[in-house]
């Protein structure tokens, strides 16, 4: 008798956790509908993921156990595999149980713990040691949980205890290249277990993080015989026959470029919709960064839901002017343009005496994003709409950014991508459809804070830049072995200066959605008091 099951791959809310069972009952009652005969759902869908500190509180575990109780009760005639946190004898963990005729029928407790790069489930949980085989229409299937399948261990146990596939609860966050990392390291359990995996991943945002579902089925052999989209809430029935999966729907991939776009917006989309706000306000400048920023929250939020605002000054370009104007007409937001001439001349005021017999400096230049940064919060105060700020990662790795100017907002949509990335991913969203102005694209990146300013006047080339920061930053090589790569020593020693004392300016920054494997963020716990310099 052939086995259907059913991957419920769901967006979860972070501590919802009536609205997440009802979630799981409308899914598990399409799943019994289409004719399924089990249905797994991804890690902690019950309380979502990841709750962080919520799990060192008692009464949240309670409130998780009473709602996996009434889940049982209330869903159809379907056997549901459920992850979510369990309290048990004062130990602490992630759990997966099978709820069946009413009951909380079988549970699991996941062994291996992340503890590296945004994962720090040893703070929270302890390790349980013991596999979970359950008999499903005759087919007798062990349950891990995400990491579990990372390393050898839970799935030769699950094997051992008689298990004939793998079902794995996932809540594997986004970034590039993950999929293919996911693939490669569920074929190394099949390798050592010939055991095929149904894999089920959380979808949506939470915080910086973004999970982008991509749930997939690999036979015996490793094949993919099933893959669902990504980005997107989604549930497949797969067939088991005689031990091995049958061929289902096989969404393709998707380019570098929109994998990442669809990440933003599926970040910003869920961060503003989970969080309450009724819109955004983002600051035009006529560059790239704005623009992506902006083409980001349309197709999130939609264009009736924000708001552009350009606050020209003196040093503004008309082409700047247009640009923006341009754009704007092709996007059909809200657009108003604030000068900031006369409040730079009232600090100028202002500030006459104490600046008196001293030269003109960035002091001059940031009281500019500083301004522009107060307009769009006191829109953000008066209107409840949320400031997404436009910074880059080259920019917030090397301090060209300024706090309570343009750093000032609420969440921080391209944080995570080098310049050379933010080129990237909008000419592939004009590829859709064209509403980044070409001139935008082509013409040199500038703050325009002062007469003929552009970005390489106080920077390397951004493709120098972005090398060198991936280099450091991501891949944690040394300014030797940066420079062995045939980058120049000057370049090399000043791009980890400024990124090293930079760090007390990223930890005021708002939160931005992660899109690389390591970020500015969770990723990242550098001490903004740090003596150490990398030996050369």
């Amino acid at each position: 008798m052939p086995l259907k099951i059913a991957i419920a791959q769901m967006n979860a809310v972070v501590g919802d956790i009536a609205g997440n069972a009802a979630r799981i009952v409308d899914f598990a009652r399409r799943a019994k509908a289409q004719g399924a005969d089990v249905m797994l759902t991804p890690e902690l869908a019950l309380c979502g993921y990841p709750p962080e500190d919520l799990l060192l509180r008692p009464d949240f575990y309670a409130a998780c156990a009473e709602a996996l109780a009434a889940l049982a009760r209330e869903l159809p005639e379907l056997p549901v595999i459920v992850g979510h946190p369990l309290a048990e004898n004062g130990r602490f963990f992630n759990a997966a149980t099978l709820l069946a005729g009413g009951a909380l029928a079988a549970t699991y407790r996941k062994q291996r713990l992340p503890n590296y790069e945004v994962f720090d489930e040893e703070r929270y949980f302890d390790s349980g040691d013991t596999p979970c085989v359950v008999t499903l229409n005759g087919v007798r299937c062990g349950i891990n949980v995400c990491a579990d399948v990372w390393e050898a261990g839970a799935a030769d146990r699950a094997k051992a205890a008689g298990a004939e596939i793998l079902l794995v609860l996932n809540a594997s966050p986004y970034h590039i290249g993950k999929q293919s990392l996911r693939a490669d390291v569920l074929r190394e359990r099949i390798a050592a277990t010939g055991l095929p995996v149904v894999y089920a991943n959380l979808v949506g945002g939470q915080d910086e993080l973004v999970f982008d579902g991509g749930s997939f089925v690999l036979d015996s052999q490793g094949a993919v015989r099933c893959q669902l989209p990504k980005f997107e809430e989604a549930l497949e029935i797969v067939q088991v026959v005689d031990g091995e999966p049958l061929p289902g729907v096989l969404v393709p991939d998707q380019s570098t470029e929109e994998e990442v776009y669809r990440a933003l917006v599926l970040g910003v989309r869920d961060y503003l919709g989970k969080n309450g706000f009724p819109g955004a306000i983002i600051g035009l400048s006529g560059g790239i960064d704005s623009a992506l920023t902006l083409c980001v929250a349309v197709d999130a939020l939609g264009a009736d839901k924000v708001r552009a605002v350009m606050m020209p000054s003196p040093y503004t370009a008309q082409i700047s002017l247009a640009d923006s104007r341009d754009m704007i007409r092709r996007l059909g937001v809200r657009y108003d343009e604030i000068p900031i001439e006369p409040a730079m001349t009232t600090f100028a005021t202002l500030l006459e005496k104490e600046f008196a017999g001293l030269p003109a400096d960035t002091t001059e230049e940031n009281l500019q994003a500083r301004i522009r940064g107060m307009i769009l919060m006191a829109l953000s105060n008066k209107t409840g709409s949320l400031v997404l700020t436009t910074g880059n990662k080259s920019e917030m790795a090397v301090g060209y950014c300024t706090l309570y100017g343009d750093m000032a907002g609420g969440f921080a949509v391209i944080k995570d991508l080098v310049k050379t990335l933010v080129y990237r991913i909008s000419r592939w969203r004009n590829t859709v459809s064209e509403v980044i102005p070409e001139r935008i694209i082509t013409r040199p990146p500038s703050a325009e804070l002062k007469p003929g300013q552009t970005d390489q006047d106080s920077l390397p080339p951004y493709d120098v830049l972005d090398a060198i920061v991936e280099a450091y930053m991501e891949q944690d090589l040394s300014p030797r072995e940066i420079i062995a790569r045939g980058y120049a020593e000057a370049d090399v020693r000043r791009v980890v200066r400024l990124l090293k004392i930079s760090e007390y300016k990223r930890r005021q920054a708002p939160i931005g959605i992660r899109v690389t494997q390591r970020g500015f963020g969770k990723d990242w716990r550098y001490p903004i008091t740090n003596r150490y310099r990398d030996p050369y």
